[in-house]
């Protein structure tokens, strides 16, 4: 919670610096002067900005659940001892990290497992059938505590605090610069004319690639964390090289987008900067020089 609320903190003098800025700039005073709102359109776009960001979270687990196939394991009554372990494994490590108990579910599909859920106490670990039959139980282990990690970091709020953020910038800027263009370039001195909305449509697509590559990086570095929370968790960060380095060497199965950097392993973007996961032998290296400075 102190981490949100200083996330919070952070990005509303964010906010605050770029409203100095664009006063400073004097984009204020023309945006005032023709019929423009500044603190309404800031509002405005963090409105549009996290809206669609939380709802996206609180509806991440129910979304898993009629979009992936799961097969969800009752605790009570688990159908196989695979499926026994499974549930253990992930509670014991949910133990270790000081959160409740994850729901667990199986589902067809290549190598590859995801956390998702708007609360640590109310969270989901799913695992593919392809990389419970690839990886010894070590290995397994491993990559529950790495998504188990997710969810103690608290990596879905804060990746969605990050996208609501970008949201809100790619929004407003859009707009400022619409506004600018349309009276500068196409002349237009009535309300907002189609150079408003072809600008700000073209911008919100730009801004939004770049935007993009900003989310990525975020998730990245929370990559990383969770690679040394499952290390840590452990007690070693061997399983977690040894289950990188299986899966360095298999074909990784597809998740949706909105749970893609949820996974052990994502796609790798048209470039490294939109990529979600960073390289495997990034993460074992990572994992590696952790351990010689310990």
């Amino acid at each position: 919670m102190k981490r949100i609320i200083l996330f919070l903190i952070t990005n509303l003098a964010v906010m605050v610096v770029l409203g100095f800025t664009l006063n400073l700039l004097g984009v204020n005073r023309y945006m005032d002067a023709n019929g423009i709102n500044m603190g309404q359109l800031l509002a405005f776009s963090a409105v549009v900005g996290f809206v669609g960001a939380f709802i996206s979270l609180l509806m991440s687990k129910p979304m898993a659940k009629w979009t992936m196939g799961l097969k969800m394991i009752d605790p009570a009554a688990p159908g196989s001892q695979r499926e026994l372990w499974l549930v253990d494994t992930v509670h014991q490590l949910a133990d270790r990290a000081g959160i409740g108990h994850p729901e667990v579910a199986i589902y067809e599909g290549e190598p590859n497992a995801f956390a998702t859920g708007a609360f640590k106490n109310d969270s989901l670990v799913a695992v593919s059938t392809g990389l419970l039959n690839s990886m010894n139980e070590e290995e397994v282990t491993a990559v529950l505590g790495h998504e188990v990690a997710h969810i103690a970091n608290g990596d879905m709020v804060t990746l969605t605090l990050i996208q609501g953020v970008v949201n809100t910038f790619v929004v407003f800027l859009a707009r400022v610069v619409g506004y600018f263009i349309d009276r500068t370039v196409f002349r237009n001195e009535r309300g907002v004319g189609p150079g408003y909305y072809i600008t700000v449509v073209v911008c919100e697509i730009v801004f939004g690639i770049l935007a993009s590559i900003i989310v990525a990086w975020f998730s990245r570095q929370r990559e990383y964390r969770a690679d040394a929370g499952s290390a840590q968790m452990l007690g070693s960060a061997s399983p977690m090289i040894n289950a990188l380095a299986r899966l360095g060497g298999m074909h990784p199965g597809e998740l949706p987008k909105q749970f893609e950097s949820a996974g052990i392993s994502g796609g790798a973007g048209v470039a490294a900067l939109f990529s979600t996961h960073p390289p495997i032998e990034h993460r074992i290296n990572a994992l590696r020089a952790r351990v010689a400075h310990s």
